[in-house]
């Protein structure tokens, strides 16, 4: 099977959950026996240069290309967007130096399955179907205007707040749009594929979470007898990651020092803006973006995630409780991954959710190596990258007798 992944940015380096959640699954399509090759974006906020040799993780792409897309924010653009009925959010990843690439590939190779990575693809369906009658999956990462809508619960500025939801609204209406367009849907949770069907999602469809190759990570158990500190790592241009991080420092954590004054906190991504790095906090260090976001990871035994809005599953999750981290996590956060609290992580929607939390990890450390085996163990029985692999080839396959040829 000959599958081509169409993707809004370049995958690499594997730093952040898209990136992740593309490289996982093509890898392992790959190690199936699937000839997979690759068409990204490469953009000013994601650029990719090219490497001799190919890094070993885009070893498994038959061919890969890249077009240059200025995907860039500017208050021009979103100016002039106040009057037109095009989504900003779509608009600027519009390219027809891309949609031409894109048609000369599918011409050149004739891809068995074009995979679409995000809804930010959806305006070249019509492109793609121009030129061939394979099928089109949708990988939906998120429910994409979920992610605005909740983003604007959390503004208090009254102007921005009502910019953002007549924003959501119109990325909304062109989700909503583009649904059945879709040959196959492969939404990332059972609750994403619910939420979707709901919106009139009427085509072939599958939930397929991000999978791991679990065995790679080893666990630190030794860390545990350490001093526990925390940590976080996300892009920090992406709002909802930037909106909780500065939630979590102003609310939670002048609450956590006044109960554990000696506790550090450690926080690493890129783009972090002089808003959020400008700003001391005490006991809170400051990585930057680390070149390897695993190893960050477990350098530290708590992993916190005060998401606020999101949709879809946090990769960082997954990758935090393969390593061996104990991961305390809003609710929103845990979305699609069904860990019980206090056996596979610890939940925590406000300050005193993190007290609580953080009292059972500090007064009871020789529990948590247990409760990390647990994490693990549990990614291992539901995020098995093989099996999720196994379950989507069968889809495809539906989807390729099931899509009309002539």
């Amino acid at each position: 099977m000959k599958i081509l992944f169409v993707c809004k940015k370049f995958p690499y380096p594997p730093k952040d959950g898209e990136s992740i959640a593309i490289l996982q699954m093509s890898q392992a399509l790959a190690q199936k026996g699937c000839e997979v090759s690759l068409l990204a974006m490469n953009t000013k906020r994601h650029p990719f240069k090219h490497l001799e040799p190919l890094p070993s993780e885009l070893s498994h792409f038959q061919v890969i290309e890249d077009v240059m897309v200025d995907n860039s924010i500017n208050w021009y653009g979103a100016f002039k967007n106040l009057f037109s009925s095009q989504s900003y959010h779509i608009s600027r990843f519009i390219s027809q130096e891309f949609e031409d690439k894109l048609k000369s590939m599918i011409l050149s190779n004739e891809y068995d399955i074009i995979q679409l990575e995000t809804l930010y693809l959806a305006p070249y369906i019509d492109a793609i179907k121009a030129v061939t009658q394979s099928p089109v999956v949708m990988r939906a990462h998120n429910i994409e205007h979920e992610i605005w809508e909740r983003i604007s619960e959390n503004i208090r500025f009254i102007p921005k707040k009502v910019y953002v939801q007549y924003l959501s609204n119109k990325l909304k209406r062109f989700e909503i749009q583009k649904l059945n367009q879709y040959d196959l849907l492969v939404a990332i949770t059972d609750r994403d594929l619910e939420m979707f069907r709901a919106m009139g999602y009427k085509n072939g469809c599958i939930s397929s979470p991000v999978g791991y190759k679990v065995g790679y990570y080893e666990i630190d158990t030794n860390s545990f007898a350490k001093p526990l500190k925390l940590s976080f790592i996300g892009s920090l241009d992406w709002l909802p990651n930037l909106q909780g991080l500065e939630w979590f420092l102003s609310e939670v954590w002048p609450k956590i020092l006044e109960r554990f004054p000696k506790t550090e906190f450690h926080f690493a991504g890129r783009n972090a803006p002089k808003s959020l790095v400008g700003k001391t906090y005490p006991n809170v260090f400051y990585h930057g973006e680390v070149e390897n976001s695993t190893a960050f990871v477990q350098k530290y035994p708590l992993f916190i995630v005060p998401l606020r809005a999101g949709s879809g599953l946090r990769i960082k999750i997954l990758e935090a409780m393969s390593s061996g981290r104990i991961v305390i996590s809003s609710t929103i956060g845990l979305e699609g991954i069904a860990a019980q609290d206090k056996k596979h992580v610890f939940y925590a929607d406000d300050s005193a959710d993190y007290i609580k939390a953080l009292e059972y990890c500090f007064q009871h450390p020789e529990e948590l190596p247990n409760i990390a085996s647990s994490a693990r163990a549990f990614i291992q029985n539901n995020f098995d990258r093989d099996v999720l692999a196994e379950r989507l080839m069968s889809a495809y396959q539906k989807a390729l007798t099931e899509t009309p040829h002539e």
